[in-house]
């Protein structure tokens, strides 16, 4: 059995399973992605809710993890050479667990070197903007009377849906017939911003048929159906 007890994080947040891959989450969407390329694959983990409202990500056994506060992170007691791996950044996850399973993401180098194209794209663009505006329309800063700082983040979100939207034309995924991380990545933040942000009619949300289309397709995965409630919230 492994003994992962040289990290501190598995103070706060005790491993039963200790050979499992231990995930650190909330399940917000850069959360989700994480646990939903888990349940995709069917590695064994074990999911830890680290709770922002009880400033979780802040403490000292979380920071052992991830200096940077942010949730998921994970600790992989199996991670290369057989040693633990520690590793942060929803991206980076989703890159490693990919290469470890040898799933959702092609092993062609131009296409993997694509799909990473638009994780990077989700990264980079959908994931900040999106947030902005979840920040503008939900948020304390809807109460703004100067509306241009959120004009100007609903204005590059359309950008961006649009990107993605002409991406999509005669696709089934952003890669195309295949399901792969690029998928993971981008499309909690959709389902995010037109659910819990409430900004569909904000950003024309109905300009988009196609990102909208392969949304349902997203949503309706079983994989999808339980990760959105991973790790689960306290009732």
């Amino acid at each position: 059995m492994a003994d992962l007890s040289a990290f501190p994080i598995t103070k706060r947040w005790p491993a039963q399973h200790p050979d499992r891959l231990q995930l650190y989450s909330l399940n917000t969407p850069n959360g989700i992605k994480v646990s939903l390329m888990l349940e995709e694959t069917g590695l064994p983990y074990e999911p830890h809710l680290v709770r922002f409202d009880k400033n979780d990500q802040m403490t000292p056994e979380f920071l052992s993890l991830n200096p940077n506060n942010k949730i998921p992170a994970i600790l992989d007691p199996n991670g290369p050479g057989g040693k633990p791996l520690a590793l942060w950044e929803s991206g980076a996850i989703l890159l490693y667990l990919a290469e470890k399973t040898g799933k959702f993401m092609s092993a062609d180098p131009a296409l993997r070197y694509e799909t990473i194209q638009w994780v990077m794209f989700q990264m980079g663009g959908i994931g900040p903007m999106f947030g902005q505006v979840g920040f503008f329309n939900r948020f304390a800063g809807k109460d703004f009377e100067d509306k241009r700082p959120r004009d100007r983040y609903v204005s590059e979100s359309r950008r961006l849906l649009n990107v993605l939207n002409e991406r999509l034309k005669g696709r089934q995924w952003i890669m195309g017939d295949d399901y792969t991380i690029a998928d993971m990545a981008t499309f909690p933040w959709i389902r995010n911003l037109l659910g819990f942000y409430e900004a569909g009619d904000l950003v024309g949300i109905q300009d988009f048929p196609e990102v909208t289309r392969v949304l349902g397709a997203f949503v309706a995965r079983p994989a999808v159906q339980r990760a959105v409630n991973i790790p689960k919230r306290p009732e």
